[in-house]
C-alpha cells in the first residue's frame, strides 16, 4: 500500500527530483518518478537560499508526479561536508551518538554544536575498544532549512542520508575492482570511491555542468541558453565542431582535474589503491564526448551507471517520468534502497 511506500527526495540546484518505490516479496519496485524545474539561485552550493520557492516546487512535483506517499527521505549534499575516516571508541550505538561530539571536535573546521554528526564503521570491530569508519558532518543550519522547506509542502521527512552513500547504492557494480562513482550536478560533483560496496572516498567537488556552461559563453561570445545547447549538441566531439569542441575540452580540464586529484589520495597512503572503473551519473554524464576525456586523461575505464539495476520496473500499464531523467534519478533511488535495505 502507499502508506508504506518511500520517496527519495533530490533537492538540486536546477531541479527537484523524487522517486517513489515500494518494496515486496520479490524485491524493491519503482512506482512513481518524477521531476520538476527550479528557479536559479533558489539553491546554491547545496543550501536552500528561498524556502518558498522550493516548497512551492516540491507541492509542484507532488501534483504533477502523483505521488501517493508523503513520507520522504531527504539526500544531503553540500562542500562544508566532511566525511572523514578516522576510529573512536567502540560504544553501542545509543551511547556513540552520545560520545561522538566529544571524540570528534578537534576533527570538525565547524563547532560541533553547529554540526549534524553520524558515524559509519567500516569493520566489525567486536571486542576491541576503538572501531574504524567514517565521521560525517553536516552544517545543521542548512540541514534544518531543508527539512522545514520540506515539511512545509506537507511532506514528511523520515530521514535524511547522504546523497553519495545513496549513490553507491543503487548505482555501485559490486566486484573486485575498486570503483569510482561520479555524479555530475549543476553546480556540483559527488564522488564516491568504494571497494565491493565499502567506501574509500566520499567528496563533494564545486564544479559542476554550469561552470562548463558559463565558460563556453564567455569563450564563444554566446548567451547562456546558446552556449547549453551547443554544449549538449558538439560537448567534446571534434568531427562534430573543432572549434567548439576544443574549447569545452578546455572548460572541463578543472573538474577532470580535481576528479584526478580525487583519486590520488588512494595511492598516498599505506596501502595504495589505483581505481580501475570509473561510473559516470547525474546530468553531466550525457555531455557527449566527456566519457572518452575521462578515460583518456585518468586512465580508467569509464561507464554510464545504471541507476536502475537494483529496482523492478513499474506494474505493466503504469508509467514514470523516468525516462526523462534517467541518468540523475541515482540519488533517489538509492535513497529509498537504504530505507529498504
Amino acid at each position: 500500500m502507499a502508506a508504506g511506500n518511500l520517496v527519495g527526495l533530490d533537492i538540486g540546484a536546477m531541479s527537484i527530483r523524487a522517486v517513489e518505490t515500494s518494496r515486496g516479496k520479490d524485491g524493491v519496485t519503482l512506482v512513481r518518478a518524477s521531476t520538476v524545474p527550479l528557479a536559479v539561485g533558489a539553491v546554491q552550493g547545496g543550501v536552500i537560499q528561498d524556502e518558498k520557492v522550493v516548497t512551492a516546487a516540491l507541492k509542484q512535483l507532488w501534483t504533477a508526479g502523483k505521488f501517493r506517499s508523503r513520507n520522504v527521505i531527504l539526500a544531503i549534499t553540500n562542500p562544508q561536508i566532511v566525511v572523514r575516516e578516522m576510529a573512536v571508541a567502540n560504544l553501542p550505538n545509543k551511547e556513540m551518538r552520545k560520545a561522538l561530539p566529544f571524540q570528534v571536535r578537534d576533527a570538525l573546521p565547524l563547532p560541533v554544536e553547529r554540526s549534524v554528526l553520524d558515524f559509519y564503521p567500516l569493520e566489525d570491530a567486536g571486542q576491541n575498544e576503538t572501531v574504524r569508519g567514517l565521521l560525517i558532518a553536516a552544517p545543521k543550519d542548512a540541514l534544518i532549512t531543508a527539512v522545514h522547506a520540506v515539511e512545509r509542502a506537507g511532506l514528511h521527512v523520515v530521514r535524511v542520508d547522504l546523497a553519495s552513500f545513496a549513490l553507491l547504492r543503487a548505482a555501485s557494480k559490486l566486484d573486485e575492482q575498486v570503483e569510482a562513482i561520479v555524479d555530475i550536478g549543476a553546480h556540483s560533483t559527488s564522488v564516491v570511491v568504494h571497494s565491493d560496496g565499502q567506501p574509500l572516498i566520499v567528496r563533494t567537488i564545486p564544479r559542476g555542468g554550469n561552470e562548463i556552461t558559463e565558460t563556453l559563453a564567455s569563450r564563444l561570445g554566446k548567451p547562456l541558453a546558446e552556449a547549453e545547447t551547443v554544449k549538449r549538441d558538439v560537448g567534446l566531439v571534434m568531427e562534430r565542431d573543432p572549434d567548439i569542441a576544443e574549447v569545452a575540452r578546455d572548460a572541463c580540464r578543472p573538474l577532470i582535474n580535481e576528479i584526478r586529484s580525487s583519486f590520488a589520495y588512494l595511492t598516498s597512503g599505506e596501502k595504495p589503491t589505483r581505481v580501475a572503473r570509473l561510473s559516470l551519473s547525474g546530468g553531466g554524464a550525457l555531455l557527449p564526448g566527456f566519457d572518452d576525456a575521462l578515460r583518456t586523461q585518468l586512465g580508467v575505464e569509464v561507464i554510464l551507471a545504471d541507476a536502475t539495476a537494483r529496482v523492478r520496473a513499474p506494474r505493466r500499464g503504469k508509467t514514470t517520468d523516468l525516462d526523462h531523467f534517467r541518468q540523475s534519478a541515482a540519488v533517489s533511488i538509492g535513497l529509498t534502497l537504504g530505507a529498504a535495505a
